[in-house]
């Protein structure tokens, strides 16, 4: 049964072609984690209308009749999806010389469940509470409690309806004569309504291709902003599954958004700075100073049967706070966020393990996530031979991170603190780990970039594209950035779309793999913002031109990974078969490479529209 998906202020309503919500699979109206609707069923006169047209906006229906004999009506249904609530408008037009007498029903429910339950294959407890149904003058309210959790979804009809049930409301209608009705119903999953976001706007180039890309990549992520709790807005990492904060995917996101969304790095840093971690606690992996994974609101999370109510468990995202910190140029935001941004460079040197083992490291053993960096997947991090890298691990990029971190807050430090000597220590660091990286990572002979370092000091030689994000931070050198970038850009990594994250060729590569052969748009456009910060502007536009190409097989909106084939294999690009979609980094990866090519290219020479 095909989806269709409505996205709107982290609320989500995943419908069939026909707007309705079955009560199988997973369905339904979405906030916090929580399913709010488990069955919406539109009816006239007692059965579901059949679809005639979907433009985006608005679903054309019609009464199913025997073939030659015309439906006495046509119905528009219009969804709408806003933070918390769904509205729904239908326009019944009767094309008939004689008024029509028609039922038009709802049929409804909620299961309040949660979204861990229904998309993984692991057994988790269902739903324990107490539900309860209220019918007001206007609708129905259904509600949930368990202990200290509880969820209501509220049905209200614009205008009174004939019949009100627990599980129902219907109006009957007399339309007249080339007339029409109008009906609206109202599905509210939180109360009260957020502060207005600020609108996702990049600057058209003139290029039609990058202009449609990112175009779209701004209405998405327009879509995926999410309220940060405290008067501003930060942003979802993706859907269906991801519409929370998460660490690493909103402080990426908010770094490619900079010029086209301002505003998302204030709302971003001040909603993870809420959110830092205070105490140790290794159930969660969280560390005090430690910036937040990921942070979940349903059932399963409030009571412990998950750990991502707030978890912890990533080693790149407290650099990445800093890293955005800083790349924001703002004073008075450096300054309203001094005291989490000491905590979390005193992370980076206690228990991310700076001062004790030299590199930011974690462990493959603690609770949620295997690996901890942006390729999180069981085999992601592995071998050139394939086999799992296990134990602590030292992973590239997370260094890189690391090293940029500590140059841009030893700037804040002088600019904006008044405090040269930590200053001097944060700098002294930054250098230190620049000389030893390429001691500890680099392989002589593949001439590039180990992926990780094991506790035992045993590089992790896959080829990955972990190297384009140490060319990003400027960690090495332009010489052997130099020979890494043309390395990325060539025929084993680059696959004519982008680049992918294990290089071909490799017994560990495999073209439909999520992490060790997929291709990530914003880990290509990590890679050329990395490939143009060190002179490789043709290699950087080719690689861009790529992923614009791919974008528009896919009407410019980018999944968050489709497969590693090569162009040269397969003329489109191929789907990854459980990519995300929207996704928040894929949707502002356009965005960073506007920035990046029309910052390498005068605008005299900008390519003509095509």
């Amino acid at each position: 049964m095909t989806v269709r998906e409505l996205l709107g202020e982290g609320t989500l309503l995943r419908t069939d072609t026909s707007g309705d919500v079955p009560d199988t699979d997973t369905y339904g109206l979405f906030l916090d984690d929580t399913r709010h609707l488990s069955h919406w069923e539109l009816t006239v006169d007692g059965t579901r209308p059949r679809l005639l047209a979907d433009d985006g906006d608005e679903l054309v229906l019609a009464p199913w009749t025997r073939r030659g004999t015309d439906p006495p009506c046509t119905v528009f249904r219009r969804q709408t999806v806003r933070y918390g609530r769904l509205t729904e408008r239908v326009r019944i037009v009767n094309h008939r010389a004689e008024p029509v007498r028609l039922t038009v029903s709802y049929r409804f429910a909620a299961d309040f469940a949660d979204q861990f339950a229904l998309r993984t294959d692991r057994d988790h407890p269902g739903p324990a509470g107490v539900r309860g149904v209220r019918r007001t003058g206007d609708g129905v309210r259904l509600t949930y409690r368990r202990a200290d959790f509880h969820r209501a979804t509220t049905l209200r009809a614009g205008c009174p309806p004939s019949e009100v049930h627990d599980a129902g409301l219907s109006w009957t209608s007399e339309v007249p004569p080339r007339g029409e009705v109008t009906m609206t119903v109202e599905v509210r999953a939180a109360t009260g309504v957020p502060p207005a976001a600020p609108a996702v706007v990049a600057e058209p180039t003139g290029d039609a291709l990058l202009d449609g890309a990112v175009a779209r990549g701004a209405a998405d992520l327009s879509a995926l902003v999410i309220p940060d709790g405290a008067g501003g807005h930060t942003v979802a990492a993706g859907s269906p599954w991801f519409l929370t904060l998460f660490g690493r995917d909103s402080l990426l996101t908010a770094t490619f958004a900079r010029t086209a969304a301002p505003w998302l790095a204030a709302g971003t840093l001040r909603a993870l700075a809420a959110t830092q971690g205070r105490t140790v606690d290794p159930s969660r992996v969280e560390e005090p100073g430690k910036i937040l994974h990921e942070r979940r609101r349903g059932e399963l999370s409030h009571f412990g049967h998950v750990p991502y109510g707030r978890y912890y468990g990533t080693v790149d995202a407290t650099p990445l706070f800093l890293m955005l910190l800083a790349e924001t140029g703002d004073d008075a935001l450096a300054a309203e966020l001094e005291t989490p941004a000491r905590a979390a460079v005193t992370w980076m040197f206690d228990h991310g393990g700076l001062d004790r083992r030299g590199w930011l490291v974690y462990r493959t053993d603690g609770a949620g996530l295997v690996h901890q960096c942006w390729k999180d997947s069981a085999r992601g991090i592995c071998f050139r031979s394939g086999e799992p890298a296990h134990g602590r691990l030292a992973v590239a990029e997370v260094q890189a991170y690391a090293y940029a971190a500590l140059r841009g807050t030893a700037g804040i430090a002088r600019r904006v603190w008044g405090d040269p000597a930590y200053a001097d220590r944060l700098d002294g660091a930054a250098t230190d780990l620049r000389d030893r990286f390429v001691r500890d990572f680099w392989l002589d002979r593949d001439d590039f970039v180990a992926l990780a370092r094991t506790e035992d000091g045993r590089q992790v030689d896959a080829l990955a594209s972990n190297a384009g994000h140490v060319l990003w931070t400027g960690l090495l050198d332009d010489d052997r950035a130099t020979r890494v970038g043309r390395r990325l850009a060539g025929p084993d990594f680059f696959s004519g779309w982008g680049i992918r994250t294990v290089a071909a060729g490799q017994p560990a590569y495999h073209p439909l793999s999520y992490h060790t052969g997929g291709v990530w748009p914003h880990d290509t456009a990590i890679t050329v913002a990395g490939l143009a910060r060190h002179g490789l502007h043709a290699e950087a536009d080719t690689v861009a031109r790529g992923l614009l190409a791919a974008a528009a097989h896919h009407r410019y909106r980018l999944p968050e990974v489709f497969a590693g084939f090569g162009r040269d294999e397969h003329p489109v690009p191929v789907p990854y078969p459980h990519a995300c979609s929207v996704q928040a980094w894929a949707a502002a990866a356009p965005l960073l490479l506007s920035r990046v090519l029309r910052a390498a290219t005068p605008p005299g020479r900008r390519p003509a529209p095509h």
